[in-house]
């Protein structure tokens, strides 16, 4: 029939990938960046200096959150999110140009991805299972062994010989259903989420114009990105299939929907465009398209231009986690010892601080040391479920953490956090030239901040 005749010629129509080249830098032959040294000595500090007071108040129980060696040297990760059949498998293929490969994602009309997968650089094309990434300790994925056996069955990594996978890596997650309950997913798929969210450098939040239904798989969604707002980005994507003018209704009802779900004072950046490799549909906004992809490769770039820095910053932040863990702790342990006498059921006295910390100040004696911010302090309903598996007798205090060799463990965080990392921090600005974007081209009106440098 007819119809599918046009169709048909409208797909055979590539679009020119030398924009994508361009920003992505993929064709220049000059090396990487050497950070090797650099992350030698970030390992050097996480190891002498964060991680005895990770261990000896045990933070990892409070938090469930360990570095491995393998998340510090890890690639920047970008994860793309969104509802089902809204063109992430596709958005994927595109950009590292997989279409008509024997591995590129499957795409369809229907819900396709049912795995969390991972697509990151290796010498030659080649899929491995789950249960295989989660045990090779030497990837930052060991740690999703704890979300069981079921979870790990629907966790696929792909290794593709590609340029830009060289500096950073790909996650695609199973679509969002508004219609199906979650528990029919066998693992805890907001749990799963949320790890994932909570390691990414960049993510992608894409929508289909014409299915805008933000349902409660969605809302839930949102609430797990908060404090997360700087990463998002947020994608209209197969844009060229709208006339402007609905394209534009679609926009505004867009934000008219997110807008109680993301409650920050500056809406993310939201891309509009349709990203595949098939030319723009007749009649569309093509070089507003253009422009728009340009832009979100460059902010792209600028994630990968800017991973050191991030990933220090990162360390820093989990430094200071610990020592506030820490400083609680050990606050906890101090009133235990001093409310105890000789004929007190230790039992009883401890329960009295854990049910009402307030009674005995202790968050609010943490706040008056330095450098700790109130908004840094952990929930305190957290503390009775530690302390529930993790006995107070079971600690030492922190002034008995010195040792005469390797000195004070609260000492050296605090030297990590104040001078440490800020100096290797340093010492990349240094060797670095500013970058310059190309707004005259892009249009972008504003470059990609970088969160983690002053201006």
């Amino acid at each position: 029939s007819p119809p599918e005749e046009v169709e048909d010629a409208s797909e055979l129509t590539k679009r020119d990938r030398s924009h994508l080249e361009n920003t992505l830098k993929l064709n220049e032959e000059k090396p990487a960046d050497d950070v090797s040294g650099v992350l030698q000595r970030l390992r050097k500090i996480y190891h002498s200096s964060i991680k005895p007071l990770e261990h000896s108040y045990r933070y990892n129980e409070l938090r469930q959150h360990e570095i491995t060696d393998g998340e510090i040297t890890s690639k920047p990760m970008v994860l793309f999110l969104g509802p089902w059949s809204v063109g992430k498998s596709s958005m994927i293929n595109y950009l590292l140009g997989l279409d008509n490969t024997p591995y590129q994602l499957y795409t369809g009309a229907e819900p396709t991805t049912s795995e969390f997968t991972v697509i990151m650089h290796g010498p030659k094309l080649k899929t491995i299972e789950g249960i295989v990434m989660a045990a090779d300790s030497a990837r930052s994925f060991s740690p999703l062994e704890k979300f069981g056996q079921n979870f790990l069955e629907k966790l696929i990594g792909i290794e593709v010989p590609h340029k830009l996978l060289e500096r950073v890596t790909f996650v695609d997650t199973p679509g969002i259903i508004e219609n199906r309950k979650q528990q029919e997913r066998g693992y805890p798929f907001n749990d799963v989420c949320q790890w994932f969210i909570d390691r990414a450098d960049l993510i992608f939040v894409v929508f289909d114009p014409t299915k805008l239904d933000v349902g409660l798989e969605l809302e839930m969604l949102f609430r797990q990105l908060k404090g997360r707002e700087s990463q998002i980005r947020i994608i209209l994507n197969k844009a060229d299939s709208l006339a402007t003018q609905e394209l534009m209704r679609v926009y505004g009802a867009l934000f008219w929907s997110l807008a109680p779900l993301i409650n920050v004072t500056e809406p993310p950046r939201v891309y509009v465009s349709s990203f595949w490799p098939h030319d723009y549909h007749p009649e569309t906004h093509r070089d507003l398209f253009l422009k728009e992809e340009i832009s979100l490769l460059e902010d792209l770039n600028q994630v990968i231009e800017n991973r050191m820095e991030n990933k220090i910053a990162f360390i820093r932040q989990h430094a200071i986690r610990v020592r506030i863990h820490a400083l609680l702790v050990d606050r906890y342990l101090q009133t235990y010892k001093d409310k105890m006498t000789f004929f007190s059921d230790g039992e009883l006295v401890f329960r009295d601080i854990v049910e009402d910390p307030d009674r005995f100040f202790i968050f609010k004696s943490i706040l008056a040391k330095t450098n700790v911010s109130k908004f840094d302090l952990p929930n305190r309903e957290a503390y009775k479920d530690f302390f529930g598996i993790n006995p107070i007798t079971s600690f030492k205090l922190l002034s008995q953490q010195c040792s005469y060799m390797g000195g004070c463990f609260l000492e050296k965080i605090e030297k990590a956090i104040t001078r440490e990392l800020p100096d290797l921090l340093g010492s990349i600005g240094l060797g670095k030239k500013p970058n310059v974007l190309s707004c005259d081209v892009t249009g972008c009106g504003e470059t990609p901040k970088n969160r983690y440098r002053k201006p």
